[in-house]
Parts: C-alpha cells; structure tokens; sequence
C-alpha cells in the first residue's frame, strides 16, 4: 500500500486532527514504517499456531463469591440519622 500526502490527510480528517504541511512528510514516513511492519507480520507462517484468547495464562485470583452474613434493614436504619423505615432520609442534592 502506498501512503501519500492525500491518504494521509484523509486519516487525519477522519481521526479530526488538523495536519500542518509541515508534519505532513513525518506522518507520511511513520505510516509507510508501520505498515511495513504489519507486512512482515503477514508474511508469518501461523498455519499451526492456535488461536490465543489471553495473552497469558492467569487464573481468576478472586475469592469465590458465596452468600454470607448480611446487615438486616432494621439493623440497618437503627444507624440512620433519619429514614422512613425503609429508606435512609437525606438531605435534597439537587
């Protein structure tokens, strides 16, 4: 693929950033150098290579998650300052 000033320009349309002449021949040379890059990664042989769904191999490291003691709501709004019974009353935000 061959990156010109007009390829170049359209991404920077695309992307909406503003592009001056002068940047216009340094990001003309960082796109050809990078998609050279992603040419040789296309000429890899990956005929017997697995397809990876993580980079690694962790585990989840999380503690199970299992139903434990819990606070009941009359426990719970003996701590409000003000509620209604079933809900904590506070002070209007908006």
């Amino acid at each position: 693929m061959t990156v010109d000033d007009d390829l170049v320009l359209r991404l920077a349309d695309l992307a909406k950033l503003d592009v001056s002449e002068n940047r216009l021949g340094k990001l003309r040379g960082d796109l050809t150098r990078i998609l050279a890059m992603v040419e040789k990664l296309n000429e890899l042989d990956l005929e017997d290579v697995e397809p990876l769904r993580y980079v690694t191999e962790a585990e989840q490291a999380l503690r199970p998650d299992r139903a434990g003691d819990h606070l009941d709501r009359e426990r719970a709004m003996e701590n409000a300052p003000e509620s209604d019974g079933v809900f904590f009353r506070v002070p209007r935000v908006i």
